[in-house]
């Protein structure tokens, strides 16, 4: 008979978890010192918007694809697994090419399979999740205690080894969560949550959406458009943060803690998941993340100390842990199981859009006005919130939180 501890270990809750500890990996490498990288090969701020921009708008193409492939499936399983995999490969050819053109490709090659499962790994965890009663906040939580954990490791291996390190440490990252995916469970198997929540013959709720076209509702789609505005926003620090905090002379380790501070923060709202969705609707998490959004980009563009900037990255539980959390659950309210991936992947796509327009644009306004173009970032998201008012008018919140869960 085995230990208690190995049947815990092999829960699809537990290996879920694992699993997540490791997705956000690359892009704990990558977010704050692949801008440090190319600017040291001699690449400029707008080419630097295109390598980010590129994977993101190829992705805009083939991501409502995978989202439909992956709810075809037997278990969103296969996908996950298979773009994992694929994603492990790219990394290795930049020890070999570091032009701008090569650079260009591989990239696009690295991170279009990480964007297309990690809207599918939320859609299945989180569906799991509603089936069986766990709380998903504290499955997901582990993809933000790795992405600090890896941060600061990274801060510190590049203050220390140079930018040389980052391939390297990219790699490894890379080929650990291909491997972490093949111990992931099957989410839809197992009998005792087979049963779908939302089953197309029987929904629960009319205005519930069973078909891809049904998410064109305006309150559905501006409330998505909102989100996505804000995590447009967030490009600005994604692409150019680091590099310019470098500029600024801000050493190496710093940054990475600063970074590590903004998903660290985001924890909290992971582990309060449970309690924070059932008090508060969807949409009005978002709103929060909207106006914080506009508040921490305009305290970053008038450039203040350390110790300023640490207490911005800490609304970073709000921009991004809330309102991930509202987007989710939102998406989840109004939409059927057999459309999880694939509502997940639409909102993604609309995400992927403003990604791509405010990363090239973002490009060149660092290039000219260097931290002024945060200023940019907070009307974003105070356009962002707006749109959410608008959703918030046009349907009821009381409808949204009435959604009863079978």
């Amino acid at each position: 008979m085995g230990s208690p501890l190995a049947a815990r270990l092999r829960s699809p809750a537990v290996r879920t978890s694992i699993f997540y500890a490791t997705l956000f990996t690359s892009g704990a490498v990558s977010n704050p010192f692949l801008p440090i990288w190319l600017s040291e090969r001699g690449i400029g701020t707008g080419e630097i918007g295109v390598i980010n921009a590129a994977p993101i708008f190829a992705m805009i193409v083939i991501n409502m694809i995978v989202g439909r492939l992956a709810d075809r499936a037997s278990d969103w399983r296969t996908v996950i697994v298979i773009g994992s995999i694929i994603a492990a490969i790219p990394p290795i050819f930049l020890l070999f090419r570091d032009d701008y053109v090569s650079i260009l490709i591989i990239w696009t090659l690295l991170i279009v399979p990480f964007q297309a499962i990690a809207p599918v790994v939320d859609a299945a965890a989180y569906r799991m999740t509603r089936r069986t009663g766990m709380d998903f906040g504290a499955i997901r939580v582990w993809g933000t205690i790795g992405f600090v954990a890896v941060t600061l490791v990274a801060g510190v291996v590049l203050d220390r080894m140079g930018a040389g390190a980052f391939v390297p440490l990219l790699i490894a990252v890379s080929l650990l969560r291909a491997l972490v995916s093949l111990g992931l469970p099957l989410f839809r198997s197992p009998d005792e949550y087979s049963r779908p929540m939302h089953p197309i013959d029987a929904p629960i709720n009319p205005l519930i959406a069973i078909r891809l076209g049904q998410l064109w509702r305006p309150w559905f789609l501006m409330t998505l458009i909102g989100a996505a505005l804000l995590h447009g926003s967030h490009m600005m620090q994604m692409g150019f943060g680091a590099l310019i905090w470098a500029e600024e002379g801000i050493p190496g380790w710093v940054i990475g803690i600063l970074w590590a501070v903004a998903p660290t923060a985001e924890i909290l709202a992971m582990v309060y998941f449970e309690r924070i969705t059932k008090r508060f609707a969807a949409r009005h998490l978002i709103l929060l993340g909207c106006l914080c959004g506009a508040l921490r980009w305009w305290g970053f563009a008038l450039e203040p100390d350390i110790w300023v900037l640490v207490l911005l990255q800490t609304l970073h539980l709000a921009t991004v842990g809330l309102t991930f959390l509202g987007i989710t659950n939102f998406i989840a309210n109004w939409t059927s199981e057999d459309i999880a991936a694939e509502a997940q992947s639409f909102f993604v796509m609309i995400r992927q859009v403003v990604t791509v327009v405010t990363l090239l644009g973002f490009g060149i306004l660092a290039g000219t006005m260097g931290a002024g173009a945060f200023y940019v970032a907070a009307i974003l998201s105070a356009i962002g919130a707006v749109m959410v008012v608008v959703s918030l008018v046009l349907m009821n919140p009381k409808r949204e939180n009435a959604q009863v869960v079978i």
